[in-house]
Order: structure tokens, then C-alpha cells, then sequence
């Protein structure tokens, strides 16, 4: 009940502070316009299919797609499903400056001494405020992507949508990128309460995108194919992540400390 009354009070804070949410929209429309730009209007432009380079048509004839599809079909199938990951991306780079300002802004607003005076415990304090940066910015994320879904229904080729429709894309977004936001959302909250510089904790929690960027480039290049089981499995790993985090966060917060040292 504490914590859903601290999340419900971050909202309204974030709502009163709509210019927030700018870079979760900037970010959302970045990777909405990518991947059209790139699988429909390059291709458009050039007069060369996506099947004519021999890095994509090769990685086209090795995964397959069931039903079986055209070449080109299927490699673009194959990208509107790998350019996915950008939304997990979404909630960790848009949240993120609101996450590093949780802990630091409170103080500086001279607001975190009468919420740390309340009976909240550190554990409920910390989880409130990754969660209160993470739902407005994941609610964007998923808006975003029902628009992305909804250009590949218009604009893609018959079957692509429906290819789209897996287990691997479920596990994706409802799954991996939830769980990677509450690691780096989780890490920026920790080093925010021990710093007296935002931007610190903003450098610290981006550290994740690293590990995505590079499952994203070995997507691309063929090199390495992630199924649902590995999804989930890596999923379940970030989340025992966040929960081993958090504990370190409330083990390294000292209440007491940090309002004297943050004159």
C-alpha cells in the first residue's frame, strides 16, 4: 500500500512535469522511424531488395520463417523483428535521467527529508521510485510499439505482421525489456543515493545498454539467433539481477547518513 502511494505520488510529479517524458518520446520516435527507414523507404529509394545483399540473404535462408516466405519477405520479417530490441532500449535511456534524479532531485528540492521522516521502509523507498520511472516510460514504450506494429500491418509486405506474432517477440517485450530497465533503472537509483551528481548515476545505469547493443549487432549479423527459451531464460537472470541489487541498494542507503552528508 506505502509503495503503491509513493508510485502514485511520482506520477502525479512526472505528470506536473510533462517536459520529462520529452526524451521518452524523442527515443520512441527514433526507433519507430529507423526501421521503416531503413527495410522500406532505403530499399524504395535505391531500386535494390533487401535479398540483393549477401550478409541479409544469407541470414534470410538460415532462419527460415513458418509458413515458409519469399526471400525478401522473410528478410524483411526477419529485420522488423531484430529492430524490436530498440524498444527495449525505450525505457532505460528515456527513464533513465529520471531515474539518476529520484534520490538527487528529492534532496535538492529539500523534499527527501520529510519522505525518509515517514514510515516507508528503505526497501519500499527504492522500489517505489524504479517503478515509479519505469511505468510512465514503459506505458510510452508500448504505445510506440503498437504504432510500429500497426506500420508494419500497412506498409510491409502480406505475412510480415503475422511472422512478427511469436513467442521470441512476447518474451521480448514483456519479458527481457522490463527486466533490463529495472537492472539499469535499479542501478541508478543505488548510485544516485550516494553521489551528489545525477549525471554520475545516469553514467553508471547506461552501462546495460553495452550488453544489449551487442545482441543487437550479433542479431543482425547472423551470428547469433536468440529463441523464447533463451529470451526467457535471460529474462529470469535480469530479474534475480534487480532482486540481488536492490538488496545491495538498501544495505548501501543509509538514511541517517545521507541527509547530513548531502548539506
Amino acid at each position: 500500500m506505502r509503495v503503491r502511494a509513493l508510485i502514485a505520488k511520482e506520477c502525479l510529479d512526472l505528470f506536473r512535469n510533462r517536459t520529462a517524458l520529452v526524451p521518452v518520446v524523442l527515443v520512441t520516435l527514433v526507433s519507430l522511424v529507423v526501421p521503416f527507414t531503413v527495410i522500406l523507404v532505403a530499399p524504395a529509394i535505391t531500386g535494390r531488395p533487401l535479398d540483393d545483399d549477401p550478409g541479409l540473404a544469407r541470414v534470410g535462408a538460415a532462419i527460415g520463417m513458418r509458413p515458409p516466405m519469399a526471400p525478401d519477405v522473410t528478410i524483411e520479417a526477419f529485420l522488423f523483428q531484430q529492430f524490436l530490441i530498440l524498444f527495449l532500449l525505450t525505457p532505460i535511456t528515456g527513464a533513465m535521467s529520471l531515474a539518476a534524479h529520484a534520490i538527487v532531485g528529492e534532496k535538492q528540492a529539500r523534499t527527501l527529508e520529510p519522505l525518509l521522516a515517514t514510515p516507508i521502509s528503505t526497501a519500499e523507498l527504492l522500489v517505489a521510485k524504479v517503478l515509479g520511472s519505469l511505468i510512465p516510460t514503459f506505458a510510452i514504450s508500448l504505445a510506440g510499439l503498437g504504432l510500429y506494429l500497426a506500420g508494419i500491418g500497412l506498409f510491409a509486405h502480406p505475412g510480415v505482421l503475422a511472422a512478427l506474432a511469436s513467442a521470441e517477440t512476447a518474451v521480448l517485450v514483456l519479458v527481457l525489456g522490463p527486466a533490463a530497465a529495472l537492472v539499469s533503472l535499479q542501478a541508478a537509483i543505488v548510485i544516485s543515493s550516494r553521489v551528489n551528481d545525477a549525471r554520475t548515476a545516469q553514467q553508471f545505469g547506461v552501462l546495460i545498454i553495452l550488453p544489449l547493443t551487442a545482441v543487437f549487432v550479433a542479431q543482425f549479423t547472423g551470428a547469433w539467433l536468440l529463441t523464447a527459451p533463451v529470451l526467457a531464460l535471460a529474462g529470469v537472470a535480469l530479474l534475480a539481477v534487480w532482486a540481488l541489487l536492490t538488496a545491495v541498494s538498501v544495505r548501501l542507503f543509509d538514511r541517517e547518513a545521507i541527509l547530513t552528508r548531502w548539506r
